[in-house]
């Protein structure tokens, strides 16, 4: 067993906040705010982890359940367990093994792994780093040009599906990162990072792993025939150059003959534009409290997506997801599967590929141990029976089925 495996072994950790604990300690400040802060005061990153609080389980008391089947379809594929990875940006900065590293959890755990536009490592590796399905989410970040072009790499490399995010006009404005020099050392200059040395010197293991592995990494799927591979300083510009707009799924759709999914989806109108757009699948999404602040927890706004899909397209969640009840009860309001991404960020900056590993096996363990409990062999038998959920969550979306 390796040094990793051991530091995240059970029973060491047994949850998610016992990586998160991990994670704070193996790497600097600077960079455990970037995995778990917010945007503002923090509001909807709060009010996800309340929103799964504010749901509560109706179990099947004394019923026998031998066996648990976790297994479900999502865009045709099967999946082990309603778990995917959620696209992270700069997981090379976490850990040097970075998205290769969590993909290759994901597939040997027969799951997806959504690679990240802000990617540290080349789409070609990932995709072959994994086992299992990989798939490519989408910023326009570096232009149109450069946007084609990596769309274009990914199909070559065997992609499935395309993720398109759309709430990310501007970066959220993370109060904590900047406070603690996130923004200092992916963009600042020699003089600007002097202050934030200590916390670097502080975990000389990341510091040593970062600097072996060659520092800052820069992106290697956003390249323009101009300037070549995008440095991690200038993503935040570009982003802002070149946002997504729903005019852009035009062109999108010529180039990508796969699925497309539509992640960032908070209400009724946008899930109605995003099928009117072909989308395949819908992710509801804050961004994990990452954007705009003061938005209301995905969770809560899941019945409401759920009833304005009518079954046109599959709906997945993300936000807040920390344990397995949590996963199940996001399957009860409607969620075909979920994204984590915060959960397995953890694991990963607390022991690279072995933390990502150990935090599939904690959700999966949780789904199946949740089932047995609430006496239901199958997450494709969960329904909302299953839940008591806030009464004006399920009012609104009732109305919103009959609209």
């Amino acid at each position: 067993m390796t040094r990793n495996s051991r530091a995240v072994a059970s029973p060491r950790v047994v949850n998610i906040d016992d990586l998160r604990s991990l994670a704070r300690r193996r790497v600097p400040r600077i960079v455990f705010s970037y995995i778990d802060g917010g945007a503002e005061r923090e509001f909807t990153l709060r009010e996800n982890l309340r929103a799964f609080e504010a749901v509560t389980f109706r179990p099947r008391q004394a019923v026998a359940v031998p066996s648990c089947d976790l297994r479900t379809r999502v865009l045709g594929f099967e999946l082990s367990m309603p778990v995917l990875l959620a696209p992270v940006g700069y997981c090379r900065v976490i850990h040097p093994g970075g998205e290769m590293a969590a993909a290759k959890a994901a597939g040997a755990a027969g799951t997806a792994y959504i690679l990240s536009t802000v990617s540290g490592h080349s789409l070609e590796d990932v995709k072959a780093a994994s086992a299992g399905p990989v798939w490519y989410q989408l910023y326009l970040t570096g232009g149109r040009a450069a946007a084609e072009a990596a769309m274009q790499r990914a199909r070559a490399a065997g992609y499935s599906v395309l993720v398109v995010t759309i709430d990310s006009t501007v970066i959220g404005s993370r109060e904590r990162e900047v406070r603690d020099g996130m923004e200092q050392l992916l963009r600042g200059s020699f003089w600007s990072q002097l202050p934030f040395v200590p916390q670097l010197l502080g975990r000389p293991w990341w510091l040593g792993r970062f600097l072996l592995h060659g520092g800052l990494p820069s992106m290697p799927n956003i390249v323009s025939a101009e300037k070549g591979e995008l440095k991690v300083r200038d993503a935040h510009t570009a982003i802002k150059r070149a946002a997504f707009s729903w005019e852009d799924m035009s062109w999108i759709r010529e180039l990508w003959d796969g699925p497309i999914v539509i992640k960032g989806v908070l209400s009724a109108d946008d899930a109605r534009r995003a099928l009117d757009h072909g989308a395949a699948a819908l992710v509801v999404s804050n961004h994990g409290g990452r954007q705009l602040d003061g938005v209301p927890a995905s969770l809560r706004v899941l019945p409401e997506i759920v009833a304005a899909v009518k079954g046109q397209a599959e709906v997945l969640l993300d936000s807040g997801i920390r344990r397995g009840a949590d996963v199940v009860k996001a399957i009860c309001l409607g969620a075909r599967a979920v994204l984590c991404g915060r959960a397995y960020a953890y694991g990963l900056a607390a022991a690279g590929e072995s933390g990502v590993t150990r935090t599939l096996e904690i959700l999966r363990a949780d789904v199946e141990r949740t089932l047995r409990l609430l006496g239901c062999a199958s997450v494709n038998a969960l329904d909302q029976s299953y839940v008591k959920a806030p009464a004006n969550w399920l009012d609104f979306a009732v109305r919103t089925h009959i609209e």
